[in-house]
């Protein structure tokens, strides 16, 4: 599905927190019209357990839309960030802290996300909601070959960033656990 057209510009599937982003995002898709140009299922609770209807609804959601919508949960990061990449939808991402110590440091300037940003994800960071609007508008202008381009980009990235992250751990793990040779 690299080179096909997609559906759908964006996808949303998700719960939908009281007093959240998540319904500023939800409020700003409907007051726009933006809804019926992406796929959004909303859910008012999180629920615990996936079928297999809703799993694959959840894929197809992924490889049908040019973007998938990443608004902070719990957590600034989820999964839906890495699962949007294996599937070539671009994730926008709600660039913002959300509760919590994770990141809320001197020590970490770029945080939230570092990590991605400091590995250079090609993804949409954005502050405020506000701002998908015109995220759209800037899609719908783009031709079928530029999300080819992107979509491209966005797969080698994460492919690349996978083998980072595991040389990491396996560094780390050799370095932890295997003894060292101690010249005498």
């Amino acid at each position: 599905m690299l080179h096909a057209p997609r559906s759908h510009l964006c996808n949303f599937l998700g719960t939908v927190y009281k007093n959240s982003s998540r319904e500023t995002l939800m409020d700003i898709l409907k007051q726009d019209g933006l809804d019926k140009l992406c796929w959004i299922a909303a859910r008012e609770q999180w629920q615990p357990q996936e079928t297999n209807e809703t799993f694959q609804n959840y894929q197809d959601a992924l490889l049908q839309s040019d973007l998938t919508l990443c608004p902070v949960g719990i957590n600034t990061e989820c999964y839906r960030i890495y699962e949007a990449c294996s599937y070539g939808s671009v994730p926008v991402v709600e660039d913002v802290m959300t509760l919590g110590n994770c990141g809320n440091s001197s020590m970490y300037h770029s945080a939230p996300l570092q990590l991605l940003k400091t590995m250079g994800a090609p993804f949409i960071f954005i502050k405020n909601w506000k701002q998908l609007p015109a995220v759209i508008e800037k899609e719908k202008n783009m031709s079928l070959q530029e999300k080819i381009q992107r979509r491209k980009k966005l797969m080698e990235w994460y492919r690349h960033f996978k083998a980072q992250m595991r040389q990491k751990i396996i560094n780390i793990l050799e370095s932890s656990f295997l003894p060292h040779d101690k010249e005498g």
